[in-house]
């Protein structure tokens, strides 16, 4: 199975030009699964609730869902993808998932980030897997990571690779990935974005580029330069995410004892 990211810099509010971008160079993608980056087409630092309302798209009716839905059944491929979501009056920061088939499903993020708790509800959809035949996917969505809980929620469900798109600015998960694959035995890609923004007078934000993907075993395949545009894809083996044996003696998964693990 190949698996890849496009890393890449959005303008911020040119959501068309956003995505012919993307189609352009995923058109070019030989790949059974691409991640892109978290609010890929729309950009991130948001200055007002309007910029939101006015960028914020139903789901799965909006114009970046039917366009990523038409590249991916013209590329057969999957794809995950972020996007602020507009649903009965509230706004997400979500992320959906696309194949040849059409749309699949989409995750709204748990934990926000900085700003995003200005502008966005926290995520309701709770971690969901997706069989899109060669392997089971889940959704995790950038600052996802900082919490333990929801790698190993997907995993619990079957996920065999995780997706993971990011506006990362902080310098840790890039380092910190391979911990979470490890301790669950799954594939992840990490599709973050480059750049920076600097708007209505705010605090900068750069991102710190760094899209990996990584092995169960902990191991990095593949990491993009931190300020550079790549289309990257590594060819895996879902298989080995199903094996959860650390030693002939220990399951990972198995072996867990939740009754002496604190819930809450």
């Amino acid at each position: 199975m190949k698996v890849g990211f496009l890393q890449y810099d959005p303008v911020f509010g040119e959501v068309m030009t956003n995505l012919d971008t993307v189609v352009a160079k995923l058109d070019e993608a030989e790949a059974d699964l691409i991640v892109l980056p978290e609010l890929f087409a729309s950009g991130y630092q948001f200055v007002s609730q309007e910029e939101v309302e006015r960028l914020a798209e139903p789901v799965p009716d909006g114009p970046t869902v039917r366009r990523l839905a038409a590249l991916a059944k013209r590329r057969k491929m999957h794809i995950v993808a972020g996007l602020p979501e507009q649903a009965g009056g509230r706004y997400y920061n979500s992320a959906v998932v696309v194949g040849p088939s059409g749309f699949i499903g989409c995750y709204r993020k748990t934990h926000l980030f900085f700003e995003e708790t200005l502008f966005f509800t926290p995520g309701d959809s709770g971690f969901k897997v997706w069989d899109i035949g060669p392997a089971r996917i889940g959704v995790m969505i950038c600052f996802d990571w900082y919490y333990p809980e929801a790698a190993r929620s997907l995993a619990m469900q079957g996920a065999e690779i995780i997706c993971h798109p990011s506006n990362l600015v902080l310098p840790n998960c890039p380092d910190s990935m391979p911990v979470r694959c490890l301790e669950n035995r799954v594939f992840a890609v990490t599709c973050n974005r480059i750049g920076s923004e600097a708007r209505g007078g705010k605090k900068p934000l750069t991102y710190i580029g760094c899209s990996e993907i990584v092995a169960p075993n902990g191991v990095i395949l593949y990491r993009a330069p931190h300020d550079r545009e790549n289309l990257a894809v590594v060819e895996i083996d879902p298989f080995e995410a199903r094996n959860k044996h650390v030693t002939p003696y220990n399951d990972l998964l198995r072996d867990r004892r939740p009754s002496l693990y604190c819930c809450s």
